[in-house]
């Protein structure tokens, strides 16, 4: 006689055992689709281009930053 495999756990399940191993976290970020975030980025920007650093920010942005896009 073949064993019988375990019923397959049910998705309401799974999730549920899944939530008992994480913890929520709430992250606020800026609205970026607003007009005043594009005004505020432009201006960092702007603050970025003329700073006598410029290059090196850059350069650490650049490091930290994903290439894996596609």
């Amino acid at each position: 006689m073949m064993p019988t495999l375990p019923k397959p756990m049910a998705s309401r399940e799974k999730v549920r055992r899944h939530r008992e191993r994480m913890r929520a976290l709430q992250i606020w970020v800026p609205d970026t689709r607003t007009a005043a975030f594009r005004v505020e980025a432009h201006e960092q920007s702007l603050a970025l281009a003329g700073s006598p650093h410029a290059d090196e920010e850059q350069a650490f942005i650049d490091a930290i930053s994903s290439s894996d896009e596609a």
